[in-house]
């Protein structure tokens, strides 16, 4: 039995593996978020999750910018904890991206105005509010796809002929 092969009848540690996908998901989707920031497609701060805490002055600095990606990570982190525990077993990337989208509404129509940290949706222009959906959307579907290859073995779909390793010196 090879090492990967011990390693997969184990099984993955769901919670380090939620701390993983969270941590990335909130790396690359909230630099995607100030990126859109910058090229001005939102009007929504980089951030915004840290509106009620720090004055909107400081959160449209460079210092700024790093605290609201790392509470954006936290937040991802947290997010992917709560999908890994309660929908790892549901397959495809649907289920990921209604999670995004249900994230998406949580913040942008509910807990976002209320609390000040976001102005009401009929506040937002239209980019804005497209940007910020498409943004949960893929966020959602990449903690949602990602957890369900692991949990569900979406992998044995595949051809057996792209399962298999080339033997080593075979020529094209």
């Amino acid at each position: 039995m090879s090492r990967h092969q011990h390693k997969r009848k184990q099984g993955t540690n769901m919670w380090f593996f939620a701390l993983q996908i969270g941590f990335f998901a909130g790396l690359i989707w909230g630099a995607a978020q100030g990126l859109f920031y910058y090229l001005r497609f939102t009007s929504v701060v980089p951030g915004y999750l840290v509106e009620p805490f720090f004055k909107h002055q400081f959160l449209q600095t460079q210092g700024g910018y790093y605290l609201g990606l790392l509470f954006f990570i936290l937040f991802s982190i947290l997010a992917t904890l709560i999908y890994v525990f309660a929908f790892r077993k549901l397959k495809g990337p649907v289920p990921g991206m209604v999670y995004g989208i249900v994230w998406w509404g949580l913040i942008f129509l509910v807990f976002g105005p209320m609390l000040q940290m976001t102005s009401p949706l009929r506040e937002l222009s239209f980019n804005t509010g497209f940007s910020e959906f498409c943004l949960f959307l893929l966020w959602g579907m990449f903690i949602g796809y990602t957890t369900a290859e692991e949990f569900t073995n979406e992998r044995t779909r595949e051809p057996k002929q792209a399962r298999k390793p080339e033997p080593e010196g075979a020529l094209h």
